[in-house]
């Protein structure tokens, strides 16, 4: 068996089984599996999938940063009640509607989620099992959890028998008296014992159903995943993930389940990331509390939503606000603008060149570069669970002012020392991309592009097009011709107010986007 790299760093995860920081030990040395309950498509994804899916996706970045080979599963739940309620209401409305048909619905919505994931960097997993393509691992599952007597037929449908599973709790701490029936799903007067819980359900008239041998009928919602982790990672595996609102009863039930069926049933690590609150409550579609990610993400660059659900760790809540998107949009601007900035200076230099033409000094100790702080700090915070929000307010903010103060300063330098400014420049900017790779930050346009996109997002959130700033910049410019200082002050507090900050360059008077003080509402959409 090969040995584990030696070289990678300590990294700690917080286990909500153990309820504690774990040290990270792979079952196989060198590879990972990880399975991350995915989205049950019936419409489209709000953002508090979106912090879920983020959050993964750095774990997932990470983890092949540090040399690992992932196997990364994350499903779609295709067949559910509430992807068969939604088909039914559209037929009522249209019959002749496609998507009246609930396997329809649910591949439309799941090829929609997967545009947003994109749009947000996340990388695509290495299998994306649907439910529907299935049903042969979950049939053969439900087969071996009632031969070994943990569930039992009844009338067509299969429930677990919850009482007959020892360590039914021991994810949630929740006591089995503690299960009543009715909180959760509807009273079933023929249950055993309330906890029990469907593997199946019988068919009923207008549902999609399949053939098993208690008759035809569908999974029920927790054997899905229990069914689709162990064909493709087996029985035990490394991480799973999810929501914190999945612990029970989804992870609860499939842990008993799986177990049930698998008695060398193991997974390392149970990960699950916060909620997304607005005015401090849940984000949820079933109490329409919720924003979705196309929402968002029409008046907002998609990776100023991803900075903004990574300026909270990720086991942590964050509340969304206007005000903190508008910080997250800020701060985006700010990287690329410096990042751009740093690439228009070095143009100017033999860059290529810089490291040979540099002379040693002897006469000083060596101490740490820029880069290598950067690096440093960013691989301490990320193998200590993933502190995503301590790099991003705090060492590359470091970074970004070290440049800039580079920057304003390199002139001035004598060649020496201009050329040991260069070389410090190259090497930063290079972490700094690194740094926003793995957090899914960087993007494949060049930074110029990033930057205008960001202006156009802004641009809409100010319900304002680029002539019309051009004419208010030139209003400005008149008024301090003429020594109207009071105009000149209105117009650029009115710009300011709708999220417009105005620069006064030597070229000439430019713009770039800013949290406004009076903050526009997202449009909801029909």
């Amino acid at each position: 068996m090969a040995e584990e790299n030696s070289t990678r760093p300590l990294f700690v995860l917080y286990d909500s089984m153990t309820k504690h920081k774990q040290v990270f030990v792979p079952k196989i040395p060198n590879k990972v599996g990880m399975y991350v309950c995915g989205v049950t498509a019936y419409d489209y994804s709000h953002i508090g999938h979106a912090r879920a899916y983020v959050a993964f996706d750095v774990l997932y970045r990470y983890l092949k940063e540090l040399g690992y080979e992932v196997t990364y599963v994350r499903n779609f739940t295709d067949v559910d009640d509430k992807i068969i309620r939604r088909a039914n209401e559209r037929k009522e409305i249209d019959t002749e509607d496609p998507l009246s048909d609930p396997l329809n619905l649910s591949n439309h919505f799941c090829e929609e989620f997967l545009k947003d994931m994109e749009n947000l960097q996340c990388l695509l997993p290495t299998h994306q099992p649907r439910v529907s393509d299935h049903m042969d691992q979950i049939r053969d599952m439900i087969s071996k959890i009632i031969e070994k007597g943990y569930a039992y037929p009844l009338d067509g449908d299969v429930y677990f028998a919850a009482d007959k599973f020892p360590k039914y709790g021991q994810l949630s701490r929740r006591k089995l008296e503690d299960n009543r029936a009715g909180e959760r799903v509807a009273v079933d007067s023929r249950k055993r014992h309330p906890a029990d819980f469907a593997l199946w359900k019988a068919a009923k008239p207008g549902e999609p159903s399949w053939d098993s041998p208690w008759g035809p009928g569908r999974p029920g919602w927790h054997i899905e995943c229990s069914a689709m982790s162990a064909h493709y990672l087996t029985s035990s595996f490394d991480i799973h993930g999810g929501g914190m609102d999945l612990i029970f009863p989804h992870h609860e039930n499939e842990l008993a389940q799986s177990c049930a069926a698998c008695e060398e049933t193991r997974i390392g690590y149970w990960l699950h990331n916060g909620f997304v609150t607005i005015n401090e409550e849940k984000m949820s579609k079933s109490t329409g509390n919720f924003f979705t990610i196309r929402e968002v993400t029409k008046q907002y660059h998609p990776l100023a939503l991803r900075y903004f659900l990574l300026s909270m760790n990720y086991n942590s809540p964050v509340n969304y606000s206007l005000s903190q998107i508008d910080l997250a949009s800020e701060a985006l601007f700010r990287i690329y603008q410096t990042l751009q900035d740093c690439r228009d200076a070095l143009l100017s230099f033999d860059v290529g060149n810089a490291n040979e033409k540099v002379k040693p000094n002897s006469k000083q100790p060596s101490k740490p570069s820029e880069a290598e702080n950067l690096k440093k700090d960013f691989e301490c915070k990320m193998s200590d669970d993933l502190h995503t929000s301590e790099i991003l307010k705090g060492s590359l903010q470091d970074a970004l002012k070290f440049i800039n103060n580079e920057l304003n300063g390199l002139k001035k330098k004598q060649k020496q020392q201009k050329l040991l400014a260069v070389r410090s420049l190259i090497e930063l900017e290079e972490a700094i991309r690194k740094v926003l790779d793995v957090l899914g930050l960087l993007s494949a346009e060049p930074y110029s592009e990033v930057l205008l996109k960001l202006k156009e997002k802004a641009l809409i959130r100010a319900e304002m097009d680029e002539d019309e700033v051009s004419r208010r910049i030139e209003e400005r410019t008149v008024a301090r011709k003429n020594k109207d200082f009071a105009k000149s002050d209105q117009v650029r507090s009115e710009l300011t107010a709708k999220g417009i900050s105005l620069m006064d360059l030597p070229t000439g008077t430019t713009w770039r986007p800013c949290v406004p003080e009076e903050k526009p509402q997202i449009p909801t959409t029909e």
